[in-house]
């Protein structure tokens, strides 16, 4: 599955589509379990469906892509200057 396609889903359509692609795996699985080399490849493509959905769905809870960003991050704001906490040097900690 397109990574675009699958960002132009709806949250909920995302759900669905996850649940439909585990469905998916069993049967590839169960092949690779018997010694048939042709559910490999099938099973990884699967396994990579659902990596790329989850990743939508943790993007869009944290704001960064396909949402709104959180209400209180600031734009332009660092990752680590989020905690409110800054570092201070030898001589101001003592």
């Amino acid at each position: 599955m397109e990574i675009e396609k699958i960002r132009n889903l709806s949250d909920e359509e995302l759900q669905v589509e996850e649940n439909k692609t585990r469905e998916q795996i069993f049967r590839p699985r169960f092949q690779v379990k018997l010694g048939q080399t042709e559910g490999v490849k099938k099973l990884r493509e699967l396994r990579r469906d659902v990596a790329k959905i989850q990743t939508i769905t943790r993007e869009r809870a944290l704001g960064i892509r396909g949402a709104a960003p959180l209400a209180g991050a600031a734009v332009g704001e660092k990752a680590g200057a989020k905690t409110g906490r800054t570092r201070k040097s030898k001589k101001e900690a003592l």
